[in-house]
């Protein structure tokens, strides 16, 4: 009786064992057959079109599906009482000109936090809060929130002190079904450590592959460990910043298998240089160059096929 039970334990557990390794050889062929769905766009900024109602046109006859867009600021040195979008009017007018041309407002950028930092300028508060209900009445779900230079929130302490502000703006985004999106210079596992303090749905990471390569973070790496849940849009440039992409240290192909591969199936935003100081013709060459590699993804089974 103990010879059998034996001779079934070990028959199981090689079936067990092949079982195994037949799921995870399907999953890898599944996965390295997923196609490359995200869509690319511009913000209006790299356009040099910031807070400009032509970059909706000029991201369109460049080849874009979409552009992001400023919320706006006041001039250098200028105090302004109101986010610029917050405008009825003016907002009407983008949604007007969007409409006209068919074309999609993807996201917004609340770069006014480059004056009013979000980490220790009480402003700042206040102006991530008035952007959500813009963002509703724009129609879109992500707000860009940019955290640089003198902002940037390298310190641990600056990293809770962030978490714990959003925490009590994130309910009214939640509500509206809103996105804060973290765009900045620490790693993919310390902004995830901020989203958990929030405890908000509300708050994901804006990745920049750029920014992150600056820093020294394996882009390919974070964005696999990241997923598509914890990503809302992501930023694509080279770095140096001001080569065109491809001709810079980070592998892209790379970057569009992993993105790929984790599913990731919303916007992409080419935050790129003008090396030409040709917009239009700059712009076109970094799109092509994007969308060759989302073909080879896409026909070949990887991006780095030609």
């Amino acid at each position: 009786m103990s010879i059998l039970r034996r001779d079934f334990l070990q028959a199981s557990a090689a079936g067990l064992a092949f079982m195994t390794l037949f799921h995870q050889s399907s999953f890898s062929i599944y996965a390295a057959a997923k196609g490359a769905k995200f869509k690319l766009a511009a913000p209006d900024w790299s356009l040099r079109k910031e807070a400009k109602l032509e970059a909706v046109a000029l991201a369109k006859t460049i080849g874009f599906t979409g552009v992001q867009i400023s919320i706006g600021r006041g001039a250098r040195g200028e105090t302004i009482s109101k986010l610029p979008l917050s405008d009825p009017a003016l907002q009407k007018t983008y949604l007007a000109e969007a409409k006209k041309l068919n074309y999609k407002i993807t996201s917004l950028c609340l770069e006014i936090l480059h004056v009013n930092g979000l980490k220790s300028d009480p402003l700042g508060q206040r102006w991530v809060a008035d952007s959500i209900p813009i963002a509703k009445a724009m129609g879109v779900q992500v707000i860009l929130l940019p955290f640089f230079g003198k902002w940037q929130i390298k310190e641990k302490a600056e990293q809770e002190r962030v978490a714990d502000i959003l925490r009590e703006v994130a309910p009214q985004a939640e509500k509206l079904g809103v996105i804060l999106g973290l765009e900045d210079t620490i790693s993919a596992r310390e902004n995830v450590s901020i989203v958990d303090r929030s405890k908000s749905s509300a708050l994901m990471t804006y990745y920049d592959v750029g920014n992150s390569a600056k820093e020294g973070y394996d882009v390919i790496e974070e964005i696999r460990w990241l997923g598509k849940s914890r990503i809302c849009e992501v930023h694509l440039k080279e770095y140096p910043w001001e080569k065109f992409m491809g001709e810079g240290k980070i592998n892209f192909a790379g970057v569009v298998d992993a993105l790929a591969d984790i599913g990731f199936d919303k916007w992409a935003q080419l935050e790129t240089s003008c090396p030409n100081n040709n917009v239009e013709a700059d712009f076109k060459r970094n799109l092509q160059y994007v969308q060759t590699l989302v073909r080879n993804r896409n026909t070949k089974g990887s991006a780095a096929k030609a």
